[in-house]
Parts: structure tokens; sequence; C-alpha cells
């Protein structure tokens, strides 16, 4: 039997993994896919919000800004891809003046630190790409970006080597409470716990309403992305949004921790898991990025996307032990600033479970530090060195980023290896750049099957059954 059961290997969930592995608590997450991050937390905007955004006094606004002071010492001791870019959220007229007034003083009473309202040279000196139409913005040097997919995988293998456990493939069917503990129904089996966290993402309602009675209900919202070549790296230096919206915090023009520009989202209503792509929406996405940077040129863009949020419906996050079953815990409706929040909900929930009685007794093994060689962003020197320790970093594999054999192979040792297309590329960056897979996907497949002594047939681009090879076109002519 386990002490906690985790549902749902997003950030939310990983996050409360690590953070329970500081402990003596036996802990296992089960993912219904093949890998952490492979919903929401692989197709976000990469933000880290600054927090003058959620209603003071709500959850949502204390873990934003506890979430954002959390991260750069997390990204610094796992060795995460983050940069504190800070952000701007541009006016054009009165009325939007207006509302960046209140977030100015919504963030202040959040406790955001360095917000200031800036007009009109100095802001075209900080972004000189802005729309000479915009008067005013709100400047706030806490926000930054990252590698979304990233934090999630960095804490989940940090957790796993001090000695929690992943199901992945193990999708939850149900729930049931015996006496004091609770018996998970799985794809994979039953699994016992005296506690379950449900952080299910977009299926967070589905699986809350298998232990309890329902009392919300998650619409997914889909939104929908550009992502342009680093040629375009020097379009905008911090993060740029317009006003908000009933609809969110609208179509943002920002960097990416990798160089490339991200434009987007909108927001639309969808069914569940809809991560296809639209002509309205991405026409929607373009007409309001030009108007805030009237030179965003997506004709360079290498790929479009989509993402899905987990919206109940609430001005808040719905974080907590459930009511009418007790040890179920809630982590739901994570919809933006989610991601930057993570951390923050892990402590407390992690605290919370604490006070229900678990063990409190550090973990001996728990792993605080995890190190990443990332050739293409070593000097020269560190470049010969490295190479002298492996010669598998003097083969590149992924020509448009820069990524070796080695970085592949160190990825396919690691505690949670990949075995999919789209796993590598979440360690490694391949297939992030120009080509988009084209020149380095057969290397990698190759390298997957050889280390993890599978066949090229059973691994597939991302999720199971979404497989790249399924049998001969042709057969060898006898003598040739």
């Amino acid at each position: 039997m386990e002490d906690v059961i985790i549902i749902g290997g997003g950030v939310c969930g990983c996050s409360l993994l690590y953070e329970l592995s500081r402990y003596k608590i036996k802990t296992l997450l089960l993912e219904k896919e093949n890998d952490v991050a492979d919903g929401t937390s692989k197709a976000n905007s990469a933000i880290v919000h600054a927090g003058y955004d959620p209603a003071p006094g709500a959850k949502m606004a204390r873990y934003n800004v506890e979430g954002n002071s959390l991260i750069g010492q997390l990204c610094a001791d796992l060795d995460i891809m983050y940069k504190k870019t800070g952000s701007l959220v541009v006016g054009f007229d009165e009325v939007d003046r207006k509302s960046i007034e209140k977030l100015y003083v919504k963030g202040n009473k959040n406790g955001v630190p360095g917000l200031r309202i800036i007009e009109g040279e100095e802001l075209f000196t900080m972004e000189p790409a802005l729309s000479r139409d915009i008067i005013c913005a709100l400047y706030a040097p806490t926000a930054g970006v990252i590698a979304p997919w990233e934090f999630a995988i960095a804490q989940a293998e940090c957790a796993v080597k001090g000695g929690a456990k992943i199901e992945f493939n193990a999708e939850v069917a149900g729930i049931k409470k015996e006496n004091e503990y609770f018996v998970v129904n799985t794809k994979k089996g039953e699994f016992t716990a005296r506690f379950v966290v449900n952080a299910a993402g977009v299926n967070s309602d589905i699986v809350s309403e298998m232990a309890d009675e329902k009392f919300f209900t998650i619409q997914p919202k889909r939104g929908e992305y550009y992502i342009l070549d680093t040629t375009e790296a020097h379009l905008v230096n911090m993060i740029v949004f317009p006003c908000p919206s009933k609809l969110g915090k609208g179509v943002l023009v920002a960097p990416t921790i990798h160089g490339n520009i991200i434009v987007g989202p909108d927001s639309t209503d969808c069914p569940r898991e809809s991560t296809g792509s639209t002509a309205d929406g991405l026409e929607y996405v373009a007409k309001n990025a030009l108007r805030c940077v009237p030179s965003v040129n997506l004709r360079a863009s290498i790929r479009n996307f989509s993402g899905i949020r987990a919206d109940a419906g609430l001005e808040d996050f719905i974080v907590g032990e459930s009511k009418g079953t007790p040890g179920f815990f809630n982590i739901a409706g994570i919809k933006s600033p989610g991601l930057t929040a993570s951390a923050a909900i892990a402590k407390d929930v992690s605290g919370m479970l604490l006070d229900k009685g678990l063990d409190s007794t550090p973990n001996p093994d728990f792993v605080a530090k995890r190190k990443v060689t990332r050739f293409k962003y070593l000097s020269d020197e560190e470049k010969r060195e490295a190479i002298k320790r492996n010669p598998l970093y003097g083969a590149i594999v992924c020509r448009c980023e820069t990524v070796t054999e080695g970085e592949i192979v160190d990825a396919l040792n690691r505690v949670l290896p990949p075995r999919s297309l789209d796993a590598v590329k979440r360690r490694c960056a391949t297939g992030m750049g120009r080509c988009q897979g084209g020149f380095c996907g057969p290397r990698v497949l190759d390298l997957i099957a050889k280390y993890a002594n599978i066949s090229q047939m059973d691994i597939p681009q991302d999720r199971e059954g979404m497989y790249i090879i399924t049998g001969k076109t042709k057969g060898k002519r006898a003598g040739l």
C-alpha cells in the first residue's frame, strides 16, 4: 500500500511528487500517457507570470506570487532552462489605461515586486517593435520564460531517484474508499493508498466524480499558437500582452527559452483532447498579435500547435481536501497561471497531507539537484572537454538545434527514459528547429530502438498508438 497516490503527471502532479519525496512517504504517480508533461504541461505559453492578474485574496493570487518566487531556485537546482525577461501589458486608449491601473493596484495588493506603469519613449526604448499606437504599459520585472515540460520532467526524475514511483499508461477507471484507504483501479491493475490527490488536468472533474459528489465541471479551452523561427529572435525581449479580457490574458508575443518567438493563444471551447489547429483560430491570433507588434513575421512560422486549458468556470483554483470524501484531495481547474503556481500548490498540498498524519521524517535519499549537459550552450573549451569525456558529444544528430548523440544517449539512460520521438524532443530539443525533425527523426528513432532494445515499429511519435513505422512497403528481390 502507498501513502499517497497522485493522479496526473503534469506540472502540478510532478511538483507534488517532488515535494513529497522530501519525506519518508511512499508515493505513487499514475499517468495515463507514456510520459509526464504530455498534456497541457507541454502545450502552453511557457510563461512564468508575475501575479498582477488574479484577484487579491484568491488562492490563485497567493500561489502565483509564491510560485514565481520559488521557481528561480528550483530551476537552478534542477538545471531547468529559465530566464527572467519581464513582461509588458500594453494599452491603446484611456479605457486600456484604466485596466492597466487596476492591474497595478491588484498586483501591489498581491505582493508583486517592482511593478511600474510606463509610457512615452521609455516604453519604445524597452521594446522598439511595439506599435506606436500604444500609449502605456504595465511593466512586471519578475515575469519570465521557461521550458514547462522540463519543469515537470526534472522534478519527476529527482522524485523517482529519491524513491517515488510512477506508473505510465495507467489511466484511472475507478476509485473507491474501503475503510481507511482508497482502491484506485487502472488499466494496469489496482493500487491502494491512504490518500489520493487528483491532479488530472482536463479530466480532473471526471476523476473527482469517481470518489466524490460532482461539484465542478471542466470546460476545456483550446488555445492556438505560432512558433517562429530563431531568425525572429530579435523581435521582442520581453513578454508582450494586450489588456486582459473575459477570454483570458490575450494573445501574447514573447521570446521562448530556446530562442524562438511564440505568438498566441486564442481561447475557444472545445472537446477534451481536441488539440488540432484551425484556420479561424490562427487568423484570430495573427490579427491580435499584429495589433501589438506590427512587425511580427508569421511567414517565419515553423510550427503551429494547440494546447488545452482546464477551465472550471471559476475565478480561482480548486485546491484542497474533499468535504465529502476525507483523504481525497483535488488540484483542479488549474488554468493560467498554473505553471507558475505549481510549486507553491505542491508545498501547500504537501503541508495538508502532513497535517493528516503522514510521516514528516526527512528522506535521507531525497534528490535536490540535477545536472544536464546541453552541448549547444557550452563554451568552446567546455565542448572540447565534453567530447574528451564522451566522444558521442562530438556527433551532431539534430543540426537545427545542435543536439548531439551524447545528449540523447544521456536522456535514454536517465531514470525516466523517453520511449517516443517527442519524449526525446522534450528532454533534448531534437526536432524543435526549422526542419521539425525531418532530418534527425530517423536517427533518434534508431537510437531509441538501440538503447531500449525494442523494435522501431514499437516507438510512437508521442502517445501510444501514434506509430511511425507500421511495416515494410517493399520486399527485397533475390540477389539484390
